[in-house]
């Protein structure tokens, strides 16, 4: 019997070894790396979809008082029969 370092696990098992570590460590540096860009402005991360961008610069418009209530309303339907 051989008690050291591979004993009886072969070079097959050894390469498995290796992949087993890539696939795990790969996934941990890709879990990371999917959390930080999801706090970056834009990402999707957990929070869900990022804002509409069309709709937040109509309602910066009508704050500005450069459209009314009545044009903001329209356009808001109108936005979102598009989508």
């Amino acid at each position: 019997m051989m008690y050291g370092w591979g004993g009886g696990i072969g070079i097959g098992g050894w390469i498995a070894m290796g992949l087993m570590m890539l696939l795990f460590w790969g996934g941990i540096v890709t879990l990371v790396i999917l959390l930080l860009r999801g706090n970056q402005a834009g990402g999707r991360g957990f929070h869900g979809p990022p804002d509409d961008h069309s709709e937040r610069i109509l309602n910066e418009r009508f704050a500005r008082g450069e459209i009314d209530e009545t044009e903001l309303a329209a356009r808001r339907a109108a936005l979102r029969r598009r989508q």
